[in-house]
C-alpha cells in the first residue's frame, strides 16, 4: 500500500503574536511588518516555492482579557492584539501565486449567511478556486459583548447556530445558481437566464432568508471546509460539514484515537473516512545539524513569553490562571470556551504550564537535523493517522525558510512530499475534484429552488 503524502499549510495570522508568544522580540522576526502587503505576498511567494498546499490563516474577534482580569499582558506581548482581517490578504497574495490555497478563519456567530456567502464566492472566483473557509463558532466573552450580547452563546449553542448558518450557505452556493445559467451571448442581449436563477426560502431558529444568491457559481462552488473542535459536539459538526480538520494530541497514539472517533463519525454521517484530512498543529526548530538545532533552540527561549502563553491560554479556557497559585491544581468547571481543551487540562498547576509554554506555546514542537525532523513529522502521520501539518510561525518568515530549504527536500527524498502542483482548485489538490461529493449534505441543495 502507498504511504500518504504529507499536506502541508503554513500557521499563521494577520497580527504580530500567533502562536509562540514573545517571538517577535527576536531580531530576525518580521511579524511586527504585519501591516505591510508586501509582507503578506512575500510570504506567499515562498510558500509556493516549498509548496506548500496551503496558508491557514488563523483570526479572532473579541480580545484575551481574562488573564488578570485585562489586557495588560495582551497588549505588552501583543498577543493576538492588534488583530487585522484575515480575508483582505487573499487577493493580494493570490495575485503572486498560481497554486497555493487560503483556509481563511470567520466567526460565523457575528456574520449574515447572505453576504458572507458573496465574500466567499468572490474570493473563489478571484483566486479560480483557492479559497477555503475555517469555521469556528468563537470562545471568547469579549467578542460577545463587543456585538452588543450579554455573553457567549453556550457550546453547544453555538454549533445549532453553525448547522443552520452552514445549511443557508449551501442552498446559497449550491442552490441559487444551475450550472448553466450563465450564457453571455452577446448578440441575443443574454448575460444570465433567469429561469435557472432561483431564490432561497429559509425560515429556521436562527435566520430568516429570502433572496438570490449574488454570485455567479465560483470554480469550488462551495469553499473548502475547514474545522477545528474535538468536543462531542465539534465532532458531530465535523463529520457532517468539514472536509479538513485541525486537531491536536500529546503523543501519536492518542492522535489515532482522536482521528478514529472522527473518520468513525463521518462513516455514521453517511460519508467515507477519506472524505476527512486530517492536519495536526506544530512547530519546527531545524538545521543542518542536531547541535544547531538544539542551540537555536536554546537561543529562541530568551525571547519566548511563557506567562503571554498561558494569558493566551487562559482565554482559551475560560478561567484567570493568574488566580491560581503555582502548585495549585486548576480546577475547570462548565466552561463557554474552549470545552475539549478545558477537560483536557483540567487539574494541571500554573507551573506545569509555564513549563509546558516555554517557547510561548503549547503546541509540539519538533528539534533537529532535516532527517531526524522529517522522521519525527512521519512517524505523527503513520502512527497518528493524521493528513498533514499546519506548520506555526517561530520566527516569521525564517521559519518557514527554514522548512523549505531543508525539511522538504528530505520528505520528497523519501517519496512523502510533491515535487510539483496538480492543477486545479484548491479541493482537487486535496481530493481530486472541484466540487463537494454527491454524499455530502450540500449536495441536496444541487439544482433545486432552495425549497425544502
Amino acid at each position: 500500500m502507498s504511504q500518504k503524502q504529507v499536506l502541508l499549510n503554513a500557521f499563521n495570522m494577520n497580527c504580530v503574536g500567533h502562536i509562540h508568544h514573545g517571538m517577535w522580540t527576536h531580531p530576525q522576526d518580521h511579524s511586527t511588518e504585519f501591516n505591510s502587503l508586501s509582507y503578506w505576498t512575500d510570504l506567499a511567494r515562498l510558500l509556493e516555492r516549498g509548496l506548500f498546499d496551503g496558508l491557514f490563516i488563523a483570526d479572532i474577534l473579541g480580545v484575551y482579557d481574562v488573564y488578570q482580569q485585562g489586557i495588560g499582558l495582551t497588549a505588552s506581548e501583543s498577543i493576538q492584539l492588534p488583530v487585522n482581517d484575515p480575508l483582505m490578504l487573499v487577493s493580494a497574495m493570490a495575485g503572486v501565486t498560481q497554486h497555493l490555497g487560503f483556509a481563511v478563519t470567520a466567526n460565523l456567530s457575528y456574520e449574515a449567511p447572505f453576504p458572507f456567502a458573496r465574500r466567499l464566492s468572490t474570493l473563489d472566483h478571484l483566486t479560480q478556486g483557492r479559497i477555503g473557509w475555517n469555521i469556528v463558532t468563537g470562545y471568547l466573552d469579549s467578542a460577545a459583548r463587543a456585538m452588543g450580547n450579554k455573553q457567549l452563546l453556550a457550546h453547544d449553542q453555538r454549533y445549532a447556530q453553525a448547522d443552520e448558518f452552514l445549511d443557508v450557505s449551501y442552498q446559497l452556493w449550491e442552490g441559487s445558481w444551475q450550472d448553466d445559467a450563465l450564457v453571455v451571448d452577446r448578440q441575443r442581449r443574454l448575460y444570465a437566464d433567469a429561469s435557472k436563477i432561483h431564490p432561497i426560502r429559509h425560515q429556521g431558529e436562527f435566520y430568516q432568508v429570502e433572496g438570490y444568491h449574488l454570485s455567479s457559481p465560483s470554480p469550488q462552488r462551495t469553499p473548502l471546509l475547514f474545522q477545528a473542535g474535538t468536543s462531542a459536539r465539534g465532532i458531530q459538526f465535523a463529520a457532517r460539514h468539514a472536509e479538513c480538520t485541525f486537531v491536536n494530541a500529546a503523543t501519536p497514539a492518542a492522535m489515532r484515537q482522536q482521528t478514529q472517533r472522527l473518520r468513525e463519525a463521518a462513516t455514521a454521517a453517511g460519508r467515507r473516512a477519506e472524505d476527512l484530512r486530517i492536519f495536526m498543529g506544530v512547530g519546527v526548530i531545524v538545521a543542518p545539524t542536531e547541535r544547531e538545532a538544539q542551540e537555536k533552540h536554546r537561543s529562541y527561549l530568551e525571547y519566548a513569553s511563557p506567562e503571554a502563553g498561558i494569558a493566551h491560554f487562559s482565554s482559551s479556557i475560560g478561567l484567570d490562571l493568574a488566580a491560581f497559585g503555582p502548585d495549585e491544581p486548576i480546577i475547570s468547571g462548565e466552561t463557554r470556551a474552549i470545552e475539549s481543551v478545558s477537560q483536557a487540562y483540567s487539574g494541571w498547576t500554573r507551573r506545569r504550564l509555564l513549563e509546558q509554554h516555554a517557547m510561548g506555546s503549547r503546541y509540539p514542537l519538533i528539534i533537529g537535523n532535516p532527517a531526524q525532523v522529517a522522521e519525527a513529522l512521519l512517524q505523527w502521520m503513520d502512527e497518528g493517522d493524521i493528513d498533514g501539518f499546519n506548520l506555526t510561525r517561530i520566527l516569521n518568515p525564517q521559519s518557514y525558510r527554514d522548512f523549505i530549504e531543508l525539511v522538504v527536500p528530505e520528505l520528497q527524498q523519501r517519496g512523502r512530499y510533491k515535487t510539483t502542483y496538480q492543477p486545479g482548485s484548491l479541493r482537487n489538490k486535496l481530493f481530486q475534484q472541484d466540487r463537494l461529493p454527491d454524499r455530502h449534505p450540500a449536495a441536496q441543495w444541487r439544482h433545486t429552488t432552495g425549497r425544502r
